[in-house]
């Protein structure tokens, strides 16, 4: 069988297949290939469109995620419940519910950051997606009590940004994505800026520590949508002039008068912004995390990709040496703003499988003695069945799940509903169902109201939507851990899940279901009840 998807035809491509009935399963080409097709295939576009082919479309306001089918993914655990006792709460059933589960968490490796759930928005960077829904984004962490990090690009895509000596000394972008988290924090959740070799360039860190009074700042080594650096494309001539002066990677030369000229009769409508990948030095990175305390970090991150399990062995080896506040590991397949598709398919250690490995380099770390950092796990994580099995995959050691494409989901959704009710075009299956106003649609609006008062009315939709995800979310975590006895996350244990089938349980190291507690169930039946009877 074929774990791949939509080879030579996808929705993500705008490509199909002209026979979707009858395609060969080693090239995903039509079984029977027209002389005469106009190309409606990956191949057949590839001909007359090339490298645009490559990427996902339309750019701007989409995301996209890996549509490849892994043989193990969370998918293959179940969650274990019981039937005796409680962990962190007295063994009572009017005391044990499931409303009194504790979901918050602490993070930092003095423990200095607290969070209402267990979740960080993974980087979200400079496509235009992001930034039209970063108030939401960062305004619905906030009210959420979770993190957030800024991605990176940020200040070398600001138009508005002010360099000086090659260094940015003014980004409005960058101030604008730290006040739509500061307007709404009340100490839980934090945020931070990611920079890579672009922005190290830019002296981003630096800007934002100093200037800008950021508190936590995240390295980036790679993520799990790709193995290269970050893209995106550009849909102005000016645009991608000045991006090309200002150091990035762009094609096709934007400078070229040759180029200009095609481009301006419309040959071509997009140029592509690529980033540099960076090169990793282990002593160059502890001393990078030094300078970066110097300047005045309270808490720094490493955010590695899904890369081969020698690289992630070294971001744990390292984080550990540098003891990094939280070191957030991204599985293949995860989502994207924009990526190579066939890299996003086929490249990379998927989530369940970069989790195990991870688990078990910090179990190696923690039986050596060595500073263990806090872990995140993401990659294609939404509910919380999910969240609670990631963070039982990596007990004790995972502390947090890393999301993007869900919370981004939930503004979008926010941000269209507020701009229906603005313009009075909500459709009708809304109205009848639910109201007209936000405090209507939204079933979390009450808890905020009679939190912010007036300031209510400011919240952005987008916010608003985000909050009620996360609130499902908390609740639906409470339930899990509640059937499972566990009313604290620090009480998840890797015994909470159990493989369904036995390469699930080779992979990660979780016992079969048909091999969980078989000692304890044997000591059982093997008890007498004859005192009791009698």
């Amino acid at each position: 069988m074929s774990f791949s998807k939509g080879m030579n035809a996808s929705a993500s491509t705008l490509t199909k297949s002209r026979t979707p009935g009858s395609i060969s399963p080693f090239s995903g080409l039509c079984t029977t290939c027209l002389d005469g097709c106009m190309g409606l295939c990956e191949v057949g576009k590839s001909a007359f469109r090339g490298r645009e082919v490559i990427y996902p479309q339309p750019f701007g306001n989409t995301t996209f995620a890996a549509e490849k089918d892994y043989p193990v993914d969370f998918s293959c655990f179940n969650i274990m419940g019981g039937a005796v006792g409680a962990y962190g709460i007295e063994a009572d059933s009017y005391k044990a519910i499931f409303h009194a589960v504790d979901t918050s968490a602490r993070l930092g490796n003095k423990g200095g950051i607290k969070l209402r759930f267990p979740a960080v928005i993974a980087a979200m960077g400079s496509t235009r997606v992001a930034a039209e829904n970063w108030e939401g984004l960062a305004g619905g962490a906030a009210l959420a009590g979770i993190g957030i990090v800024i991605g990176e690009n940020i200040c070398g895509m600001d138009s508005r940004s002010e360099f000086r000596n090659g260094r940015v000394v003014n980004s409005p972008e960058m101030k604008r994505r730290l006040e739509s988290f500061w307007r709404w924090h009340d100490g839980y959740g934090f945020i931070a800026v990611q920079a890579n070799v672009e922005d190290t360039k830019f002296g981003v860190y630096e800007y934002a520590l100093n200037k800008l009074g950021v508190e936590a700042v995240e390295l980036k080594w790679g993520q799990g949508a790709k193995s290269i650096g970050g893209e995106v494309k550009i849909t102005s001539l000016a645009k991608a002039v000045e991006l090309s002066r200002r150091g990035y990677i762009v094609h096709p030369d934007p400078e070229d008068p040759r180029v200009q000229e095609l481009f301006n009769r419309g040959a071509f409508k997009e140029f592509e912004r690529h980033s540099r990948i960076g090169m990793v030095d282990e002593e160059e990175f502890i001393k990078t995390v030094g300078h970066l305390r110097e300047q005045g970090a309270k808490y720094v991150f490493l955010k590695t990709g899904a890369y081969r399990p020698r690289d992630l062995a070294r971001a744990v080896k390292v984080a550990s040496a540098a003891k990094i506040d939280l070191l957030t590991v991204d599985g293949a397949g995860g989502g994207t703003g924009m990526s190579p598709w066939r890299m996003m398919n086929e490249w990379g250690v998927p989530t369940v499988y970069v989790g195990a490995l991870c688990y078990k380099y910090l179990r190696m770390l923690d039986q050596m003695g060595e500073y263990v950092p806090p872990v995140a796990l993401a990659g294609g994580i939404s509910l919380e069945d999910h969240v609670f099995k990631a963070l039982a995959l990596g007990a004790p050691y995972f502390r947090l799940v890393g999301m993007s494409r869900t919370p981004l989901t939930a503004a979008m959704v926010g941000n269209t509903i507020g701009r229906k009710i603005r313009e009075e075009k909500l459709p009708a299956s809304f109205t009848e169902k639910y109201g007209f106003s936000s405090e209507d649609i939204f079933t979390s609006a009450y808890k905020l109201k009679e939190k912010l008062g007036e300031d209510f009315d400011r919240v952005p939709e987008g916010a608003l939507g985000l909050y009620t995800y996360i609130d499902r979310l908390a609740t639906g975590l409470q339930q899990l851990m509640c059937g499972a006895r566990k009313f604290s996350l620090d009480y998840i244990a890797r015994d909470d899940i159990a493989a369904l089938n036995e390469e699930a349980a080779r992979v990660s190291g979780i016992s079969h279901v048909m091999d969980l507690d078989c000692s304890e169930a044997e000591k059982i039946l093997q008890r007498s009840f004859s005192e009791a009877l009698a």
